[in-house]
């Protein structure tokens, strides 16, 4: 064998010793999805599939892809979510482009889709949809996808996001049945709607400093922090969704451990009656349902 053969049959340059080297770096940084975010990292860097990291580790890498790889690991071992790095994160089977503009996707806003499609399994699907505070535009394109005859108005204060979501919307190809609109929440809507969805800022001052670095350190504050105690966003929202809704609308709101009991009482005191509350993947619940009160 050739003294260059050797060298590009090195175990780093190497499928299966180029991830065993990313996961190490990334072991030592503390990471605790350590392997599984190397091999996604390595998918991307070299355009392969888990089958082929698996069934060709012995494939050698051209030192672009091994650069490429090095680069991802060094930006996750900061604690930089593996979303940002990829630009993208699944969601209800779904793929969405995230930047640090946005909050990624997360498993548990799926709860919030399960029960809106739960409630509407014996009447008639929205046709109107409202997402406030819609970031990614993940709840409302979701829902969209799933009622083909709606059309919906995404809102945000951050023109970054909105433009995050319109690219959603066109890659999704729904940009025809979404609209996206600059407000500060629903100050800039008029119009009455089937289904208001919205996951606001929920997490207190206090709880901020103690998140994990990769959510404190790279997604935008102001989509987490909602005042001292979390709900400041809810006190502002809950008394306009009434004039929102279409008599027989349901508004789904997202929110932390432990508000449940608050913010149904703030739904109450402006005329919503509560339909269901709903748990998340690990028990907490996560989603509330309401409708305008029957007096």
């Amino acid at each position: 064998m050739s003294e260059g053969a050797a060298t590009l049959a090195k175990p780093e340059t190497t499928i299966g010793g180029t991830l065993a080297r990313g996961r190490a770096v990334l072991v030592a940084a503390d990471i605790d999805s350590a392997g599984l975010d190397a091999r996604l990292l390595l998918e991307r860097a070299i355009g392969c599939t888990t089958s082929d990291i698996v069934g060709h580790p012995e494939k050698i890498l051209r030192p672009e892809q091994v650069a490429r790889f090095d680069e991802m690991i060094r930006r996750r071992a900061t604690c930089e979510p593996v979303a940002q790095i990829l630009e993208s994160r699944e969601f209800w089977s779904l793929a969405f482009h995230v930047t640090r503009d946005t909050l990624a996707p997360r498993p548990d806003s799926e709860t919030t889709i399960e029960a809106v499609l739960d409630r509407f399994t014996d009447r008639e699907p929205p046709q109107t949809i409202l997402d406030l505070g819609t970031g990614t535009g993940c709840l409302l394109l979701s829902m969209l996808h799933e009622f083909p005859s709606a059309h919906g108005i995404g809102v945000d204060i951050s023109r970054a996001a909105l433009d995050v979501a319109r690219r959603n919307a066109a890659a999704l190809g729904l940009d025809s049945r979404a609209t996206f609109l600059y407000s500060d929440w629903s100050e800039a809507v008029s119009d009455r709607f089937d289904l208001i969805l919205c996951n606001p800022p929920y997490v207190s001052e206090a709880d901020w400093a103690g998140l994990d670095p990769e959510v404190r350190d790279f997604e935008p504050r102001e989509a987490l922090v909602g005042g001292t105690d979390g709900l400041d966003v809810y006190r502002t929202l809950i008394p306009a969704l009434t004039g929102l809704l279409t008599p027989n609308g349901i508004v789904a709101l997202e929110f932390g451990q432990g508000q449940e009991r608050a913010i149904s009482s703030l739904l109450k005191q402006h005329g919503l009656g509560i339909c269901e509350t709903r748990k998340d993947l690990a028990g907490i619940d996560r989603c509330i349902l309401a409708t305008v009160a029957r007096i």
